[in-house]
């Protein structure tokens, strides 16, 4: 039989998962900034790639929010 989560546990969790949110949000912006500079510099190349890495990036975001929505409804 498990038991729910503590709110301290909950607590640990939500920041675990806030960190590789946040590089990921940070990821995102640089890839947007390179991209931008290469596509405005004439390389054309570059964009899908960057748009496809881009969207893994928000479904694994989607992912983790899923997750901690899913955490709270357990308890």
């Amino acid at each position: 039989m498990k038991r729910p989560f503590t709110r301290e546990q909950k607590t640990t969790i939500v920041y675990g998962v806030l960190g590789p949110i946040l590089v990921l949000v940070v990821m995102q912006l640089w890839l947007l900034t390179a991209t931008m500079n290469a596509y405005l510099g004439g390389d054309r190349r570059v964009a899908w790639p960057a748009a496809f890495v881009s969207l893994a990036c928000l479904l694994l975001n989607a992912g983790l929010l899923r997750y901690i929505y899913a955490l709270e409804s357990r308890s």
